[in-house]
């Protein structure tokens, strides 16, 4: 109710009042909350024109620092899914390919919720700032959505350069507010432009893709002519430019989900897993299905490890009181969270402090996430959940660390089927890359 932006409610609400599916108490709580927001964002307070937002200049918004902020953003957004045989970064070569209906697309990096753009640079014209004989052909007619692709073109065009980086994916034409996507497949004719310009390139090709959601990609996974691959979200006006800089020179914020995942209801959103019917669960932290990419998954060119520093409590002793209770089907004593407290979750908190170091020679700008997992398998357990990230930019051979707060009644807690958070007696484990540390919480 309070987060719908399509045509649903517009059409379905008044009938399901009238047919009392809906309550009149829940249009009202929603209506309190989205009005309250408009209030405290002044939206009511006059012509908005003429109050301090509505008086900053257009050459404030598209600042040198504003522009700077949006390309580090980009940068920051953009993941390495594949480099097979150390083919990135791209030398400064001679020649180029720039091939796929999103290698000259403006439009489509700004996805949408957007304002009016400073200036979009495309792909085409970042790429061409570093390599000069760089040949531009689109590969599909009619934009992503490719009903047909002049491959014969793009395949001649693609066995005369030096490199060639295909730019695919989707825009708003394929999914956006009030539009879904029926598959997870690249749209029309794409796969088939993308296997024949990487059959007749002279080396492996660099794929990006531009999208919001995931493309079941596994063909060009495990393709050795492609050599690399990126996924670039929908980066912004300058996301281009963050896109060629890397390329030359993240992490998955989602589970890629094969195309078979359609077949999964979308009125069943359970998110834990339900093996006796197959459902395979929802979200990383539920989902027990195949995966194209997982989520926090993402590549560097250069090579970090991690260790544990410090962590300030191994054993979380929650019993204080004598009061527990039991799970009829586990036998595992809990505590139900809202009973604990504020106080007493806040004084259980445990720091910990992370190690990583850069073991290649080029400079790199690494995120480090913190994941937690209960060391066994319990049926309603999430199979792990993300503490928290950070980035950290270090030289070749530089260490550095980082610090986390760990909250036991957020991230070692679970929802029982009634939605109530409880915390259970048993071990969990503190995820790092390939390391773990064991923290004990005692009922």
């Amino acid at each position: 109710m309070d987060v719908e932006c399509g045509s649903y409610l517009t059409t379905h609400a008044k009938s399901a009042v009238l047919q009392k599916k809906l309550p009149v108490s829940e249009v009202d709580r929603a209506l309190h909350n989205l009005f309250s927001i408009r209030i405290r964002l002044g939206l009511f307070d006059g012509n908005p024109s003429k109050l301090s937002f509505g008086m900053i200049a257009p050459n404030e918004v598209c600042s040198k620092q504003h522009l700077y902020l949006a390309l580090e953003a980009a940068r920051n957004g953009i993941v390495l899914l594949k480099n097979s045989a150390k083919l990135l970064p791209l030398p400064k070569t001679i020649s180029l390919a720039l091939i796929g209906p999103n290698a000259n697309a403006p439009q489509t990096l700004i996805g949408n919720y957007a304002g009016p753009a400073c200036k979009i640079i495309t792909p085409l014209q970042a790429f061409q700032h570093y390599v000069k004989n760089t040949i531009y052909h689109p590969g599909c007619d009619g934009g992503v959505k490719c009903p047909s692709a002049q491959i014969d073109q793009a395949v001649e065009i693609a066995k005369k350069v030096d490199y060639v980086v295909l730019i695919m994916g989707l825009d708003q034409s394929q999914e956006r507010e009030d539009r879904d996507r029926v598959h997870l497949d690249l749209p029309g004719k794409q796969q088939e432009l993308i296997n024949s310009v990487a059959k007749a390139s002279k080396r492996p090709v660099v794929l990006v893709l531009l999208s919001g959601g995931p493309v079941d990609i596994s063909s060009a996974k495990f393709d050795n002519k492609i050599g690399g691959i990126f996924w670039a979200g929908y980066p912004g006006e300058v996301g281009a430019i963050a896109l060629a800089q890397i390329i030359f020179g993240g992490r998955l914020p989602i589970t890629w989900y094969p195309k078979d995942f359609i077949r999964v209801p979308m009125t069943d959103m359970r998110m834990r897993a339900d093996p006796s019917s197959g459902y395979p669960g929802r979200t990383y932290r539920f989902y027990t299905g195949p995966k194209v990419y997982e989520f926090g998954y993402g590549l560097s060119y250069t090579k970090y490890s991690y260790e544990f520093v410090s962590v300030t409590h191994n054993k979380l002793h929650f019993n204080q009181s004598l009061s527990h209770l039991m799970d009829s089907e586990t036998n595992i004593p809990y505590k139900l969270v809202s009973e604990l407290g504020t106080e007493t979750c806040e004084s259980m908190s445990v720091s910990v402090t992370v190690g990583v170091k850069n073991h290649g020679s080029m400079v790199g700008k690494h995120p480090v996430l913190l994941f937690t997992k209960h060391a066994k398998e319990i049926n309603g357990n999430p199979i792990k959940q993300l503490v928290g990230f950070e980035s950290v930019m270090l030289d070749g051979g530089e260490s550095a660390q980082v610090g986390f707060e760990l909250s036991p009644c957020e991230h070692l807690s679970r929802a029982k089927e009634d939605g109530s958070k409880v915390i259970e007696q048993g071990s969990h484990l503190l995820l790092l890359g390939d390391q773990h540390f064991p923290i004990d919480i005692i009922i």
